[in-house]
């Protein structure tokens, strides 16, 4: 299934921001959530400190989330969007077309995050299209994989575990042509 492209980019951008906690954190300081908020295209007020603050605690909420099963995650996205009071509406803006926005853009950027995030996974859900959903590839990494790929072929969620993991076949081919 092919998503529209602002469900993409809120699971993208809520995915990414789940990864930030990972070692070593990412996410501490506000120029890093304003880098993350202008480039995932979020509109409304700039994040603040208090913003960063209040985001950082998402994260854990997130993953969780996108590693739930089908069934997991139904309530999980109810329960943000009753909390939200979302209530949805078509909206147009900058080089977007009409898409769908559910909270008001002068809520807090956590609810906003949030919201759009449960949004996109109601599309997620009603297409049983979980398994979009993975752990990283790397033995030592937690972080979570949004494959959007036609053929299902993303195994690591960054650039920095895929060079990793490009390094290490790099040196077991090393090695096994050394012996």
């Amino acid at each position: 299934m092919a998503f529209t492209d602002d469900t993409a980019m809120a699971l993208e951008s809520a995915v990414r921001l789940s990864n930030t906690e990972l070692e070593p954190d990412t996410l501490t300081t506000l120029d890093q959530l304003l880098t993350f908020f202008r480039e995932y295209g979020y509109t409304g007020p700039e994040p603040t400190e208090d913003d960063l603050a209040q985001v950082r605690t998402i994260r854990t909420p997130l993953r969780r989330l996108f590693t739930a099963t089908r069934d997991q995650a139904v309530p999980l996205v109810n329960a943000i969007l009753e909390d939200a009071g979302a209530v949805p509406q078509l909206v147009r803006h900058g080089d977007s077309d009409w898409h769908i926005h559910a909270v008001a853009d002068d809520r807090p950027f956590t609810e906003r995050v949030l919201v759009e995030t449960a949004m996109g996974m109601i599309d997620v859900i009603r297409e049983d299209e979980m398994r979009r959903f993975d752990r990283c590839a790397m033995d030592d990494c937690e972080g979570v994989v949004f494959d959007l790929s036609r053929n299902r072929s993303r195994k690591y969620c960054s650039v920095t575990c895929t060079n990793r993991a490009a390094q290490a076949a790099f040196r077991a081919r090393q090695a096994a042509d050394g012996e």
